[in-house]
């Protein structure tokens, strides 16, 4: 580590590459700071696969248009309007030469995947994955001069209301300080800090699987906030996804996730239903599962189906629990074999026949429930029966920095903090007040990402 860099980008996940990337093409010296090991470089980026991205016609295999006005609707649909439209509607437009610059630094594109996401209009699936997306971004940074130190926690920052910064870095060696003319954060968010997360959910936090990195723990993010940074976003608001309550609970990926909840009903601890499983695209609904399950008790819940649904969704990493009838499924589960009977006897009951279609919003619904299953509702009589035990899965935190368009950090004056920039989890909260859209986080990395890396570039080619 030299003494002093033009920008240090502070992480190493799609955002924090994409800054460091359009910076060094500016001419800065860069370096980028990753907590983690290199074999675990990437924070969350890793366990990706795919962007939502604007375009007109069939481009990068995805087919039809996705406009500007349809990508918005969409957002304030799983958002219900808690998001920043000036820089929502900016994220969105911007999204769109994401498709033409990807490739230009080592990404190829593939087909939409099959099954319960079908997403194959709206988001561009990157070959390899995120950690393919991450070791491209890598490899071009390094081509370009860009220095990439692992192992390295940013714990404190010092300046005066501009540069130069001061860095301390934890290394292996000990604390080493270096120096900045301007600092992007795009660390991610807290996550993975059980006890500042247990702040706004008490122990409820022990039962939470975290699904991306154990290295986001939001060090640089408090730091900031520390020094006058304004806050954005609601501390108990997160994107979260139902996985496997049988995964690990730090770094399970994608692979944890469960997508079996549209085909079958979901109950609690109680044995009761306790949300609509049908009632939207799955896109639009899978991350509201986490949040649900977070606030059930003990934050448990279990997905139930029967063989006629057994290869409607992704394959999971542990195989369904089984059995001949519900109430062996149940004790399996140590539910109340009585309890679970009754609701998927009424659910049965309830349910009106229509033409199936997982493709569509279909007419298979239900008919007098108190909480209904608006599509996709087909009676669970079939065995051998299924079921799945889900806990929430948290991605990353929406309690973050406030940021501009120009995606400078804001102080609690709401005046910029010169030289200081955020991007991807780390400002967010800005455009996610609640919820998420499938593929929305990478879109908001890379284009915060790249207007973060530009302007810090500026910044200091101004002198400032």
């Amino acid at each position: 580590m030299k003494p002093s860099y033009d920008i240090i980008v502070v992480g190493g996940g799609n955002a924090a590459l994409c800054a460091a990337l359009e910076a060094r093409r500016a001419g800065c010296t860069v370096l980028i700071l990753e907590a983690a090991p290199k074999y675990l470089r990437g924070g969350n980026s890793r366990h990706t696969r795919n962007v939502r991205h604007v375009h007109k016609g069939p481009v990068n295999q995805l087919v039809g248009d996705y406009l500007e006005d349809e990508f918005y609707k969409d957002l304030l649909q799983v958002t219900g309007g808690e998001t920043n439209e000036e820089l929502a509607r900016m994220t969105i437009r911007a999204s769109e030469d994401l498709g033409s610059w990807m490739p230009t630094n080592g990404i190829s594109w593939q087909g939409a995947l099959r099954g319960t996401l079908s997403l194959n209009r709206t988001n561009a699936f990157f070959l390899g994955g995120g950690k393919a997306l991450v070791n491209a971004y890598y490899q071009t940074a390094e081509a370009l001069g860009i220095e990439a130190l692992y192992e390295s926690e940013v714990t404190d920052i010092v300046f005066d209301n501009g540069a130069p910064f001061t860095l301390s870095v934890a290394r292996e060696s000990g604390v080493e300080s270096v120096q900045a003319r301007a600092v992007v954060i795009a660390s991610g968010g807290f996550e993975a800090n059980l006890e500042w997360m247990g702040q706004y959910w008490g122990e409820d936090v022990n039962n939470f699987a975290i699904r991306g990195t154990a290295y986001n723990r939001g060090r640089p993010l408090q730091v900031m906030l520390d020094r006058g940074a304004m806050p954005i976003g609601n501390p108990k608001e997160f994107h979260a996804v139902a996985v496997d309550a049988r995964g690990p609970q730090f770094d399970g990926g994608i692979v944890t996730r469960l997508d079996t909840v549209p085909f079958g009903i979901v109950v609690n601890r109680e044995g009761r239903r306790f949300s609509d499983e049908g009632a939207d695209f799955w896109p639009k609904r899978y991350a509201s599962w986490g949040g649900l399950i977070a606030r059930q008790p003990g934050q448990m819940a279990f997905s139930f189906l029967d063989s006629k649904m057994s290869d409607a969704f992704m394959p999971s990493l542990f195989p369904p629990l089984q059995a001949d009838s519900i109430r062996e499924l149940a004790l399996q589960m140590s539910l109340d074999p009585e309890v679970v009977d009754e609701t998927i006897d009424t659910f049965n009951a309830a349910v009106v026949p229509g033409t199936y279609d997982a493709t569509v919003l279909d007419d298979c619904h239900t008919d007098g429930l108190e909480i209904p299953k608006s599509h996709w509702a087909r009676r669970i009589d079939t065995p051998p029966f299924m079921a799945y035990p889900l806990r929430p899965g948290i991605t990353f935190t929406y309690r973050g920095l406030a940021v501009n368009d120009r995606a400078e950090v804001l102080g609690t004056n709401a005046e910029h903090m010169p030289g200081v920039y955020a991007a991807g989890e780390a400002m967010a909260g800005n455009i996610l007040g609640r919820g998420y859209l499938a593929g929305f986080g990478m879109t908001i990395g890379s284009v915060f990402g790249r207007i973060a890396g530009r302007e810090a570039a500026r910044h200091v080619q101004r002198g400032s």
